[in-house]
């Protein structure tokens, strides 16, 4: 049976599985959502817990059990044409494993014609997920899909497919700007969260520096088709967690229902 390493265990997030825990824990006791939703699919951020946990947590806690979730993230250490998913039959997370559904996986290949290159993998947008998935919804399969220069409107393709199955949640990971100052930053996130908020796929281009930005383009595609609406539900800066406000990176979450 082929397994799905952790690589980033003990970096982005902790090793221990009591570690994992009591930043939950602590993410729980500071959440003030009330207006909540179900989700068919959402936007969460993909630092280090430390940095970005409390907002991602807030887009996990409503996360209904579901037959399938499929995480897609941007690739950061390969540049690369395309898109590749996970065919592996289990996905390792501190928590315990969770199940790769491996063959719905492997149609999902065979329709769409993507690749399947496991150094393409070592990938910490998607890894950081899993724990949180594991720790709301251990008994759902997942999916792990990443990209590189890939056109949105492909990816969409493959969304819209995916979210035809009311049993399938979608999860983009993105991070918003990188290493701006506090001012800067927050002026070029709100162009980002606008265009979620609005689902208005211009807005992305005119100055979103999001790093996941063609994944949260193909949600929008998709998720306008479908006819779900979006709702954010935070966004910070690394200044909340780092206390330095001249050079951060901007996080946010959203779910679409």
């Amino acid at each position: 049976m082929s397994r799905r390493e952790m690589y980033f265990n003990g970096s982005f997030y902790p090793a221990e599985s009591k570690e994992i825990l009591r930043y939950i824990a602590a993410f729980d006791d500071n959440k003030t959502l009330t207006d909540e939703h179900t989700p068919r699919g959402m936007i969460v951020p993909h630092a280090g817990y430390i940095y970005s946990g409390f907002t991602a947590n807030l887009a996990y806690h409503l996360l209904p059990s579901s037959k399938r979730i499929i995480v897609i993230g941007p690739s950061h250490r390969v540049a690369f044409e395309g898109i590749s998913i996970a065919l592996y039959d289990t996905y390792a997370t501190p928590l315990g494993d969770l199940a790769i559904d491996r063959s719905y996986a492997q149609g999902l290949q065979k329709r769409f014609d993507i690749a399947f290159e496991p150094a393409l993998h070592h990938e910490h947008s998607t890894e950081v997920q899993m724990p949180f998935i594991r720790h709301y919804a251990p008994k759902s399969r997942v999916i792990e899909m990443v990209y590189g220069n890939y056109a949105p409107e492909k990816l969409s393709k493959i969304i819209t497919a995916l979210l035809q199955d009311e049993e399938n949640i979608i999860v983009i990971s993105t991070d918003l700007s990188h290493f701006y100052t506090e001012e800067v930053a927050n002026e070029l996130d709100n162009i980002c969260l606008h265009a979620i908020k609005e689902e208005k796929i211009k807005l992305l281009h005119e100055g979103c520096e999001a790093c996941g930005k063609i994944g949260v383009e193909g949600m929008i595609i998709a998720a306008k088709e479908a006819g779900l609406q979006s709702q954010l539900l935070d966004y910070r800066t690394s200044s909340w967690s780092s206390g330095d406000t001249s050079n951060v990176v901007g996080y946010t979450s959203a779910i679409f229902y």
